[in-house]
């Protein structure tokens, strides 16, 4: 009988309101750990118990965060946080942002081939991860880790000490309209 894959981590920690957007943007930050932690589980007991049921639903649970959600965090960044970086932070906090920017590429490319994967163990079609596979889902996750770092730790406070409270209500308007709160 195989160990189920713990949902544990999953279970939601208590939501930050859209009013408070950069605590919106760091309880996002909450899920990708969350998800990338199931990914690793996944990945272990793809390498402990082969694939089956409670292996395809996790799969198709961190694709559906990655295809839906991970894109509206950063498409929320890079309307709202990295702009006003760029036009009104200092020179190092304008390289971070160039950087920042650069990694949503990547995580964006990295994602279409790990993806790929994760459809095959959705499906069923793949049994065991080949060291290709690993690599694909290796070099995807750990871009996260320093990026996420460097958002909490120094482009976020930057641009909270930017934003007035009109503009840091339009920017929760935006991210409720857009996700349709």
């Amino acid at each position: 009988m195989t160990q189920p894959i713990s949902l544990h981590s999953l279970v939601p920690t208590p939501a930050a309101g859209f009013e408070q957007p950069f605590e919106m943007l760091e309880a996002c930050h909450q899920r990708v750990h969350r998800m990338l932690a199931l990914l690793a589980r996944l990945r272990a007991h793809l390498r402990d118990n082969g694939n089956d049921v409670q292996g395809q639903q996790a799969a198709r649970d961190v694709m559906r965060y990655f295809d839906q959600a991970a894109p509206q965090h950063h498409l929320d960044e890079e309307l709202h946080v990295f702009p006003l970086l760029l036009a009104q932070g200092d020179a190092r906090v304008q390289e971070l942002v160039r950087r920042l920017q650069q990694d949503h590429l990547q995580m964006e490319a990295r994602w279409t081939t790990a993806r790929e994967v994760l459809v095959l163990v959705a499906q069923g079609e793949l049994q065991r991860l080949a060291a290709e596979d690993e690599a694909r889902l290796d070099a995807f996750a750990g871009l996260y880790d320093e990026h996420i770092r460097a958002e909490e730790g120094i482009a976020y406070p930057a641009a909270q000490a930017l934003l007035d409270e009109p503009a840091r209500a339009a920017m929760s308007e935006d991210m409720m309209r857009r996700r349709g709160a």
